[in-house]
């Protein structure tokens, strides 16, 4: 084992005990020991990026030794301590994947004389032609060939472990994923199910190989916690604890903050992890709890025989999501069984809600909304205070497109984002926060979240946002006031829930 590779873990977390179970990556609040392990490491990452242009995403691993394993202490003290700490960076820095005191690459595509770079070589080869004018259609083929081939045979080189050293391949952990498309199939196609992977060459479609082929994303294996579990399995060592943070300028569509911790991604690091954590014994979604916490809050503003008006506290999903968790829609029909949502709040926003009875009500409802009739109206405390150059009323107009690597993060995309348009209004600033009062246009995803917190909206996020801004006790935004015609009688209807 490479000793410059297993850290100490620093002084003073001696008397810091160890989580009975092991990181829920896809949501969590970091350890005590994770964070001394990052601001023990966070000098080192930040010397990896002199010279880059972004900013990259890093994580550490807490793990112990192993009864049969034999591990020297790196500093040769003869103190020895049992916990220790593994550093990792996602994909690449300066060209390589390998720097001192960072764990290797599950596979290493830059290793001198290996079948990757001389497949490589050769499709540059044909690129080059290509590049010079030869516009011989056989050359194409054979690069489409080539870089197919060549695809597929590195997935077939990522051998991923779990916890009980089972071995599987990327193909093998994919294959009951849904068909991953291009950049250009996606958006030429439209698919609002299809999921993107960044490619430079052409990839192989399942047709190819029989139908039976699933295409993991680009960079799948090359994430922090993969990475870092694949060591700690390999080396005989028992994993603890983890957590991945930020360090660095934001990507240009992506809001990341500098120092800020980050959960697993979805499209590539899920299917993984669903591998390599079984055997070891993981904590609950914390969604789940609070989730729970949150259904006994629900309160009933309003009811009729068309219509219930309902208060969503923050933590509470609006309708049933992929974990088994339970939603204000699951509530609600509890009491009346017929009901459905006319519209949705983030998990996280709190606020008032309108459900109808039946279909004719859900569909008149549907239509007030898709004309743009229904007057919402939001209050948020920004973390921070906006800059003085920001117009105090204003509207904020910046497209939106769902993260495919990372939902339900929402990137701003000028070239391929749906229109999202926000109005509003700067009631204070005071004490390090701004209050303000939103009434959007239109109702994308995590709409009011983004145009917060991005450089082209109001460069100031929403105070709590765990994934466009820093966690708090909660996200302070709360949807307070919902304006609509009833859809019996034509009478126009108020509803409003005051909260921050």
């Amino acid at each position: 084992m490479n000793d410059c590779i297993l850290h100490n873990m620093p002084e003073g977390t001696e008397s810091i005990p160890s989580p009975s179970l092991f990181t829920y990556p896809f949501q969590y609040e970091p350890h005590p020991l994770c964070v001394a392990a990052v601001e023990d490491i966070k000098k080192e990452c930040r010397k990896l990026l002199e010279g880059e242009n972004g900013g990259k995403m890093f994580g550490v691993l807490v793990v112990e030794e192993e009864e049969t394993s034999i591990i020297r202490n790196i500093n040769n003290s003869e103190n020895h301590k049992s916990r220790y700490y593994l550093a990792a960076f996602s994909g690449i820095i300066q060209g390589t994947y390998h720097h001192e005191g960072f764990v290797p690459p599950i596979y290493d595509l830059q290793h001198p004389g290996s079948y990757f770079q001389e497949e490589q070589a050769v499709i540059s080869a044909i690129n080059k032609q290509i590049e010079e004018g030869d516009t011989n259609p056989d050359l194409f083929e054979e690069r489409k060939t080539r870089s197919r081939n060549l695809q597929y045979w590195l997935f077939q080189q990522f051998h991923i472990l779990d916890a009980k050293l089972q071995e599987k391949e990327l193909t093998e952990i994919f294959k009951d994923t849904k068909q991953i498309l291009s950049p250009e199939e996606y958006f030429k196609n439209k698919k609002k199910s299809a999921t993107l992977t960044r490619i430079s060459n052409p990839l192989p479609s399942r047709e190819d190989y029989g139908g039976t082929f699933p295409i993991p994303p680009a960079g799948a294996g090359e994430c922090c916690a993969p990475k870092l579990l694949q060591y700690a399995y390999s080396h005989n060592l028992k994993p603890i604890c983890m957590a991945e943070f930020w360090l660095g300028p934001s990507p240009k569509d992506e809001l990341r903050i500098d120092g800020n911790y980050y959960p697993a991604c979805h499209a590539k690091c899920k299917p993984i992890l669903g591998h390599m954590l079984q055997g070891l014994d993981i904590e609950e979604n914390p969604m789940l709890k609070k989730n729970r916490e949150m259904a006994a809050l629900v309160e009933y503003l309003y009811e009729d025989e068309s219509i219930v008006v309902v208060y969503k506290p923050s933590g509470l999903l609006s309708a049933p999501g992929k974990d088994d968790v339970p939603s204000l829609l699951d509530i609600v029909r509890e009491k009346y069984p017929s009901a459905m949502y006319a519209h949705r709040l983030d998990m996280d926003t709190s606020g008032v809600m309108v459900f109808s009875l039946n279909d004719e009500i859900y569909k008149n409802l549907q239509n007030q909304f898709y004309r743009h009739e229904v007057k919402k109206h939001y209050i948020a405390i920004l973390d921070g205070e906006v800059d003085e150059n920001i117009p105090r009323t204003g509207t904020i107009s910046l497209p939106l497109l769902p993260n495919p690597f990372d939902r339900p993060r929402q990137m701003v995309n000028h070239e391929h984002g749906k229109q999202a348009i926000t109005h509003y209004e700067i009631l204070s600033i005071e004490n390090g926060q701004t209050r303000i009062k939103y009434n959007p246009q239109t109702g994308r995803t995590h709409q009011l979240r983004v145009h917060s917190a991005h450089v082209e909206g109001l460069h100031c996020p929403i105070k709590g946002d765990n994934l466009y801004g820093t966690p708090s006790d909660r996200l302070y935004l709360h949807a307070e006031q919902l304006e609509f015609a009833h859809p019996t009688t034509g009478e126009w209807m108020i509803f409003r829930k005051e909260e921050i």
